[in-house]
Parts: structure tokens; C-alpha cells; sequence
């Protein structure tokens, strides 16, 4: 009876140390691409930045100058204004390594400053809108909220606070809800993000089309 389970452990055994070779190539392989594309990243030239999509505060469209004696509001309008002269791109889920394959190495520094902006912002508009949903400002909040949507924000409770306001706030009818939501779904299938799915999920997307490729969305 020992033989049977003993041939039968040297056989797992092999299959394992087997398993664990390939995965260890394929570690090392990644490992290996990694560095190759570092390597060259620091070889590429600066290139013109003129064409990346940079993200324009519309300070005409949204409740700035609005918080009276608020001073949390005022806080929350002041965090925005400071942004108001930076360059600001969303670059959620790129690498610095394909950052610098793109622009260049000599521009990377001014791309995560760009990039920091842009984490500042979408912090801040969820920042603002809360706010002023609090405040029972829901037309406003639904501004502040869509336009951080519009710059393809991966904030999930950005996403949720606005089903709220569209299903709960504004008196829409079940129509006009439907059409508010399934305008920000085309956006939220274009995020290039952990936070996607989710964020599909919430806006009641069904599992299996939260695992399509989606088409691009240009803006």
C-alpha cells in the first residue's frame, strides 16, 4: 500500500517542481521586459507635449462664488481656484515607463506633476460636490460631480453620489434617470482603472459587459 502513495507523491512532487519552473520563467521573462522597456524609455528623446488632452477648469460653468459664509464650501471652491493656471492630465493607469516611451525621459518630471494635478482635482470636485449635496444643493453637486465624470475620473463614490442625485434629488422621471445614467457608462467603460468594474457594477452594467472590450470615447 506504501509504494502506490509514495509513486504517487514523487509524481505530484514533479508536477509541482514542473509548475513551479514555468511560473518562474515567466517571472523572470516579465522581469526581463520590464527592465528592456526602462532601458529604452531612458533612451527616448523630449518630445513636444502640445498634444496631450489637458484638463480646462470651466470656471464660467460650475457654482464658483457661491459658499456665503460657508467656510467649508469656501474651502472646497479655493482648492479648485488654486488648480486654475496648472497643467492638469489625467494619466490613471499609465507607467512612468510608458510615459517616458512616449514623451521622453526629459519630460517626466513635468508629466507627474501634471498627473498629481489631476489626482488634486477629481479629489477636490468629489470634495466640493458632497458638499454641497449635503448643503441640498443637488443641481450644483450634479455639476460639480458630472464635469469630474467628463475628465474620465475614476473616483467610485463620484459615480455613486450621482446615481443618488439622479434617482433620489432632482424629480427626474424613470426616463430621463435611465438616459443621465447610461450617459456615464460609455465614459466608465473607457477608465482605464481597477476601480472600472465597480464602477460598471454600480451603474447596473451586467457582470458579463463589464469584461468587454469597450469602443473608444474620444472627447
Amino acid at each position: 500500500m506504501k509504494l502506490p502513495f509514495l509513486a504517487s507523491f514523487i509524481i505530484l512532487a514533479i508536477f509541482f517542481n514542473i509548475s513551479m519552473r514555468r511560473v518562474s520563467r515567466k517571472v523572470e521573462q516579465k522581469e526581463e521586459d520590464f527592465w528592456e522597456r526602462e532601458r529604452k524609455s531612458n533612451e527616448v528623446r523630449r518630445k513636444s507635449l502640445e498634444g496631450l488632452e489637458y484638463v480646462h477648469i470651466p470656471f464660467n460653468l460650475l457654482p464658483f462664488d457661491t459658499a456665503g459664509d460657508n467656510e467649508a464650501l469656501q474651502n472646497a471652491e479655493n482648492d479648485l481656484k488654486a488648480l486654475a493656471f496648472e497643467k492638469i492630465v489625467n494619466f490613471t493607469g499609465i507607467s512612468n515607463t510608458d510615459l517616458k516611451l512616449e514623451y521622453g525621459t526629459a519630460n517626466i518630471t513635468a508629466l507627474t506633476q501634471y498627473d498629481q494635478n489631476y489626482t488634486t482635482l477629481v479629489r477636490a470636485l468629489q470634495n466640493w460636490g458632497e458638499l454641497l449635496y449635503n448643503q441640498g444643493r443637488y443641481e450644483d453637486a450634479a455639476k460639480v460631480l458630472e464635469f469630474s465624470v467628463k475628465t474620465r475620473t475614476d473616483v467610485t463614490a463620484t459615480y455613486r453620489l450621482l446615481v443618488d442625485i439622479y434617482k433620489t434629488k432632482l424629480e427626474l422621471s424613470e426616463e430621463e434617470i435611465e438616459k443621465k445614467i447610461n450617459g456615464l457608462i460609455p465614459i466608465a467603460k473607457n477608465l482605464n482603472s481597477l476601480s472600472k468594474r465597480p464602477i460598471l457594477q454600480l451603474l447596473g452594467v451586467p457582470m458579463e459587459e463589464t469584461k468587454k472590450k469597450p469602443p473608444l470615447v474620444t472627447f
